[in-house]
This record gives structure tokens, sequence and C-alpha cells, in this order.
């Protein structure tokens, strides 16, 4: 009987123990999801934009969670820093997320889209409001065989037309395109923002002849995919590890974005002091173009999805060579 009794002791202690330390491990992993330091990697640009807030609240001690940035000229410096875990996550060109994913094997996922289209078709001459008024012209774009000239070359197609109804002349960087624009303001030209802005704020002459985002919505019509230019990226190990600490950044990253969109001159002067645009009144004057969003869950599925089938069908090494599976998309 005691030896009993003796065991049921002995096993209520035990439990005790097991829940003692259950709930210590508990308290732990709720320690260590507030304390994660995430580091963060963004683009110079649009991308980078909408992050300024989240930015300048982290420097202050003022932001919910803790965060490190890195700011790129190009993808190509983040990329290997996401695949070595050097940054837990990275906001990316759209097809380059696509890329990433299959480089990977499957260790990243998209958790939302922060930026939709940018690219603008910029000239003087404003007979040029259609795609029908393309024929016969020269127009300056960058970079052939990347995702601005597929995204022009979709809406030539879905509007009649091929590259051989005009001229299509390829320049290595924007500033190429913005410099021909400025000295002959009746050429017609694609830019992306903020180039587009400074373009016409150093020639007066010139204005937004058409919104490529506004013909790609034009073209898919209602319940369509979207013209994606930037998504945010994690990798899959950290978000295993953190999900409470990236849900969290998620929450910061929406109030962050949507700051920039509803207080344009506060965010112009932290797009300013952060370099991203040298002068205020430039980024001012840009940031109601540059088409800063927070999309995530379902919708944000549906649109990339829809984009990135698009760019596959046009050329499959600009999204990795297939389409990513559905472990792609994050749906919290």
């Amino acid at each position: 009987m005691k030896k009993r009794i003796l065991a049921v002791m002995m096993c209520i202690v035990f439990c005790m123990a097991g829940l003692a330390g259950c709930g210590k491990a508990a308290e732990e992993t709720q320690r260590t999801q507030e304390d994660v330091v995430i580091r963060i990697g963004s683009l110079k640009g649009p991308t980078s934009m909408g992050l300024v807030y989240l930015m300048s609240q982290s420097e202050s001690g003022e932001a919910e969670g803790s965060y490190t940035f890195t700011m790129a000229a190009a993808a190509d410096e983040l990329l290997p820093q996401i695949v070595s875990g050097e940054l837990d996550i990275a906001l990316v060109p759209a097809n380059v997320a696509s890329v990433l994913y299959h480089k990977t094997k499957g260790g990243i996922s998209v958790i939302d889209i922060n930026t939709l289209g940018v690219l603008y078709m910029v000239s003087g001459d404003v007979s040029v409001d259609c795609m029908e008024a393309l024929k016969g012209r020269t127009v300056y774009l960058t970079g052939k065989g990347t995702t601005p000239d597929f995204v022009f070359q979709y809406l030539l197609a879905e509007n009649g037309l091929t590259p051989d109804d005009m001229t299509l002349e390829y320049k290595s960087e924007a500033t190429e395109v913005a410099a021909i624009l400025k000295d002959d303001p009746s050429a017609i030209g694609i830019l992306p923002q903020p180039f587009v802005t400074a373009a016409c704020m150093q020639n007066e002459e010139l204005s937004v002849v058409m919104d490529l985002t506004a013909e790609w919505a034009d073209v898919q019509g209602e319940g369509g995919s979207s013209l994606v230019t930037g998504v945010t990226v994690v990798r899959k190990e950290f978000l295993a590890e953190n999900p409470g600490a990236v849900l969290k950044f998620m929450e910061a990253h929406k109030a962050s974005a949507a700051y920039a969109n509803e207080n344009v001159e506060a965010a112009a002067e932290l797009v300013a002091s952060y370099g991203i645009i040298e002068k205020a009144p430039v980024a001012t004057k840009a940031i109601p173009a540059c088409n800063i969003t927070y999309i995530d869950g379902a919708e944000m599925k549906a649109a990339l999805s829809g984009y990135l089938e698009i760019l596959f069908e046009k050329d499959a090494s600009s999204v990795g060579g297939s389409l990513p599976a559905d472990d792609f998309y994050y749906l919290p």
C-alpha cells in the first residue's frame, strides 16, 4: 500500500515538473518571439518608400518589433544575403521572388505585395494617347528581355500590335531614356518612377501620356491580375521559428505603406533623409505615382499568380523556369 501511495506521489511530482517545464518553454518561446531582430533588405526606390516610416520608428525606438535595414541599389545585392541567411526578409521585384523560390528549392515565401506598377509612358507629344498611336514611332525603353520589356510587349499584343509596328530602342539605364526625353520632348520613352517625376520636372514640356498599370488593368478586366512591381519575401526557416515576429512585421509594414500614401510630404522628407530620392520636393511629386501598397492573403495570391503566369508565357526564364507552387504564397 505504501509503495502504491509513493508511486502515485512520484507521478504527481513528475507531472507538475513537466507542466512547469512546458510553461517555462512556452514563456521562453514567447520571449524569443518578442526579442528577435528581423534583418530586412530593400531596394533603393519605391519599395523602400513604403518602409521609411517603419525605418524611422525603428531608429527612434518606437517600432513594434526589432529590425535592422539594408538598402541596395539592385536586387542582385540582396539575393545572396537571403540565400546565405544574412537577411530574413527582403523586398524584391515580383519575378525575382519566383526565381529566388526556385533557387532556394522552395525556401522562401511571399508575404505581401508592396508596390504595384511604376511604369509610365512619357512624352511631350500629347497625341500619343493610346497604343495604336505608337505605330511607326520610336519608343525608348530599358532592359531588353527584362520585366518592363515583357510588360510592354504583352500590352502591345493585347492591343493587336507587335514590335514590328514601331521601333523599340533599348537603353541600359533609365537615366539614358530620361536624357533623350529632356533633349527631345517629342520623343516617346517608358520610364519607372521616380525617374518619371524627375524627367517631367527637368522639362515642363514632358508629361505622362500613358499609365501602363492602367493599361494592364484595362486588358485584364474585372477580376484579372494586377501589374505587380515589388513583393516582400521571407525565409521559410525564419518564418517557422518566428511566426509571431513575422506577423508583427506585416502589420507594421501595412501601417508604414499607409503612412507614405496618407502623409506624402512627411514621408517625402523621410525618403530624402534616407537617400532614396535626393530632394524631398521630387519625392513629394513621385510618391503618389509610385503605387505603394500593401496586399496580403488571398488577394495577394490572385494578383501575383496571374502576373507571373503572363511573364511565364512570354519567357519561362523570367520566373525561374516554371511557376512556383502554392507554398510560394504565405496565407496566414
